[in-house]
């Protein structure tokens, strides 16, 4: 069976760039913390060449060493937060226009006045009044 998983070297300059700075994050926490690499590998339940890799951000390190440090830190809750449905605006944005069987086009001025987490929050809002109002006839 050919190999399905893509190498960390193909993968996107912004997803290696945000694990680098994952990394360096986690590093300076477990720092500022005055805890060594050995100390948090045993936390982790890790070997400290692993802690090590994390610090380095290396991609092919298990996503649950990287959340495990992120618990360390109280911060995992957070992490599930970020592709909560809620905070999908550009599928919100799909299943407006899927619902109203129509795309409205946005006026040119209310568009160059609008920053992306403005036009999300008022789609989560819009798509919040469409479902209270129910199915259209």
């Amino acid at each position: 069976m050919p190999r399905q998983n893509t190498p960390p070297a193909d993968y996107p300059q912004a997803v290696l760039q945000a694990i680098e700075q994952l990394a360096q994050n986690i590093a300076i926490a477990r720092k500022r913390r005055g805890e060594t690499q050995a100390q948090w590998a045993k936390k982790l339940g890790v070997s400290q060449p692993t802690m090590a890799r994390i610090e380095r951000g290396d991609p092919s390190v298990a996503m649950a060493s990287y959340v495990m440090c992120l618990w360390l830190i109280n911060q995992a809750q957070g992490l599930a937060d970020l592709i909560a449905p809620l905070n999908d605006h550009a599928a919100l944005e799909r299943e407006v226009r899927k619902v109203r069987g129509q795309r409205r086009p946005v006026p040119a001025a209310a568009a160059k006045n609008t920053t992306p987490a403005a036009s999300g929050a008022a789609t989560a809002t819009g798509l919040a009044a469409l479902l209270a109002k129910g199915p259209t006839p």
